[in-house]
């Protein structure tokens, strides 16, 4: 069975990029809508694709020369100069995968905006299947990729199946190292432009930041693109790959053990193909579960999301549990006395699934417009932006509380039903639906970019009306998303360290041991140093952008005179305006230099990514062959237990200052009197806003990211240290 499960397993990955190109050409079939809309929405995929390519010529210069060194370093016995192929082909998928979603999202962010002209269900038909070409296209690329490339190293090396998945986790490594990138760069962009249309747009001269008239409203929009579809892709085809091979790891133990000896003919080969299967199956069940995804005209879209999440769970689990009970024997026995059950393994499986759901409940409890935790923000920014920050900080610190204690609980029970490789396919059952839950996240910002073109092509208010419905369920699915990514990170770590322990013989880590400690310490001040880079960069790029901002509203007279007619006609209709004043205000149109607030962002975030990802990559290694595998142990364990609180932390306390702020731009009620976008406390939750948007969108998501890639550096160089 093993064997032929191996060649079958491609042709999963094949199938998701068929639907793929499917959905792709359905959503370029759609109409675009107005010359006007065509036109910005051009100028959104301009900027997108000299992002990319801008980034990608700096990332092919670090993978081909880390390609070289791990050529080199391959040489050593247990690896193969092949290692550095599987990192060039798992880099090139990330990078890949990035783009295939950017380039379908810029073009469903118009369309969806005129489908909103029309129909609620039709905006949220073309939504959906922009963002379900990211999420197949991941797992796509990742299940086409570790499965072609198992199949060859295993007919390469049959009697070594230790060597064949040394060799194969390069891809995972390729694929860690563009997300990092990715999210770093992609996040410093965002949230440049966000900074620069919010304060100078929203606070200084009182327009909204997606109006035509707020030069860095392109670059905004095409942030949305770069942070939220680019970089959550990538994230996720990280933690999906690096969960599957870590997976794949602890199931070679069995093979080197005999532990199938009695009952599979494999002798464990199915312990190491489980995890490619389930997440082969899952594609599938999200594909099935894409086509429930409708809403009717006046229907509520967020329970169109959730049945077609559900129903894709439901499906995967009764597969689950055949598959595991096909594939594994009833018990077995390893080396160690530990005893396995199939049915262990699928409870492991079921664990890794109610985690994730239940940390993005909790996320959407502390982050969710109108809860609790963000209404305490909102009552406390009435006196001001100090303790308005005060009061997100405080929720975002409080918020670790649970997420640790659910992942702790699903730790301990996914272990004591499978060992480590319960903890492993509890982070593969975490993941196996990532399809239509990528496909949820990516809807998010395509509703977000829906709802820009909507304000400056000048729509008429319903349909921005619509695409706020869509965007507002976006924000939801985006913090369920976020807290998925967080659980998902956290149990990668944890198998890719069970893993590396397998490969250098450590039978555990003794924090007594001064070296061990020293190691554990460097570790856990990482996070702290790796968040100051990111958001000093922010700050860096968000200066930048200002200053260019400021400058184009006073030294562009078109401009200048708009924004005096805006003010002097402020809560007036425009239709009621002098013929004089709407004259002045039409005379601004297209003056606007939107392309050099794009430039400033692209430069900065190519420019301050390159420090952070160079210090998540070398750490591990100077750890490593300096402090020797025990030292490197306690970095891991340090960089885990530390990353996973700083992400969590970050990721909702910006979450949560953004919805305090989204509250009081529909107006809210303090103390008995109604407050409004332009009040004092509202500027209070657009600073903290701004304060939280490098936490939730910069920093906070990378922090996912380099937990997972240190971990994933450490076991490709495992080898070089036993």
């Amino acid at each position: 069975m093993g064997q032929s499960l191996i060649f079958l397993i491609p042709v999963f990955g094949i199938f998701a990029l068929l639907f793929t190109f499917w959905k792709s050409r359905w959503v370029a079939n759609q109409e675009v809508g107005t010359e006007k809309m065509a036109k910005i929405a051009k100028s959104i995929s301009d900027g997108a694709m000299a992002f990319l390519k801008a980034e990608y010529k700096v990332l092919a210069v670090f993978v081909i020369a880390v390609a070289i060194l791990m050529g080199i370093g391959g040489t050593a016995e247990g690896s193969s100069p092949l290692v550095a192929l599987s990192f060039v082909l798992g880099a090139f998928a990330s990078a890949l995968a990035g783009f295939i979603g950017m380039k379908v999202a810029t073009k469903a962010n118009v369309r969806t905006t005129n489908a909103a002209r029309s129909s609620l269900g039709k905006a949220l038909e073309v939504a959906f299947a922009g963002g379900s070409v990211m999420g197949m296209g991941v797992v796509g690329l990742g299940i086409l990729g570790l499965g072609t490339l198992f199949a060859i190293y295993n007919n390469m090396w049959a009697d070594d199946i230790n060597k064949v998945i040394t060799v194969l986790t390069g891809f995972s490594f390729g694929a860690s190292s563009i997300a990092l990138f990715a999210r770093v760069g992609g996040g410093i962009y965002t949230k440049a432009a966000d900074v620069g249309a919010d304060l100078v747009g929203k606070v200084e001269a009182g327009i909204p930041e997606d109006h035509p008239y707020n030069p860095a409203t392109i670059a905004d929009n095409v942030g949305d693109n770069v942070g939220d579809v680019a970089g959550m892709g990538a994230d996720l085809f990280e933690s999906y790959v690096g969960a599957i091979v870590g997976t794949m790891v602890l199931g070679a133990v069995f093979v080197k053990s005999g532990g199938f000896e009695v009952t599979n003919d494999f002798n464990g080969l199915n312990a190491i193909l489980l995890p490619l299967v389930l997440s082969g199956v899952g594609i599938i069940t999200s594909i099935l579960g894409t086509f429930f995804v409708k809403v009717v005209e006046g229907g509520d879209p967020q329970k169109a999301l959730n049945r077609g999440e559900l129903i894709s769970a439901a499906l995967m689990l009764a597969a689950t549990f055949f598959i595991v009970q096909w594939m594994l024997p009833a018990t077995w026995t390893d080396d160690k006395g530990f005893v396995y059950s199939s049915l262990g393994v699928f409870w492991a499986v079921i664990i890794g699934l109610v985690a994730g759901l239940a940390i993005g409940i909790i996320t959407e409890f502390y982050t969710g417009t109108g809860t609790k935790p963000v209404k305490s923000i909102v009552n406390q920014s009435l006196t001001g932006s100090a303790t308005n920050i005060i009061a997100g900080l405080g929720v975002g610190m409080q918020s670790t509380a649970l997420p640790v204690l659910v992942l702790a609980a699903g730790i301990i029970g996914a272990h004591y039903f499978a060992g480590l490789y319960g903890i492993a396919i509890a982070a593969v059952g975490m993941l196996s639906n990532l399809g239509i839950q990528l496909a949820v996240d990516a809807y998010g910002p395509i509703s977000d970019n829906a709802g820009g073109i909507a304000e400056m092509a000048d729509l008429p208010k319903d349909v921005r009306q619509k695409t706020d419905k869509l965007d507002a369920v976006g924000n939801t699915t985006a913090a369920i998303g976020k807290g998925f990514a967080i659980g998902s990170a956290a149990l990668t770590a944890l198998a890719l360290f069970a893993a590396y322990m397998s490969i250098t013989k450590l039978d555990g880590i003794n924090v007594a041991d001064p070296v061990v400690m020293g190691g554990l310490l460097i570790g856990s001040m990482l996070p702290f140093l790796f968040s100051a880079l990111a958001m000093n960069a922010v700050g860096r790029a968000a200066m930048d952008m200002i200053q260019e901002v400021r400058r184009q509203f006073a030294d562009i007279p078109e401009l200048k005179a708009a924004l005096a007619v805006m003010k002097k006609n402020d809560g007036i209709d425009q239709k009621s305006w002098s013929t004089a004043d709407q004259a002045v205000f039409d005379a601004a149109d297209g003056k606007a230099e939107y392309g050099k607030c794009v430039e400033i962002s692209t430069k900065a975030s190519i420019r301050e990514m390159v420090l952070p990802g160079v210090l998540a990559v070398a750490s591990p290694v100077v750890i490593g062959f300096a402090g020797g595998p025990e030292m490197l142990g306690g970095l891991l364990a340090g960089v885990t237990s530390c990353g996973v609180l700083m992400a969590i932390f970050q990721s909702n306390a910006g979450g949560a200052w953004d919805n305090a702020k989204k509250m009081f731009e529909e107006g809210v009620e303090i103390q008995g009197k109604m407050y409004y976008k332009g009040s004092e406390p509202h500027k209070a939750t657009v600073v903290g806003d701004t304060v939280g948007d490098p936490f939730k969108d910069t920093s906070g998501p990378s922090l996912n990211i380099l937990l997972k890639l240190m971990s994933i550096v450490a076991l490709v160089i495992a080898p070089l240290l036993v």
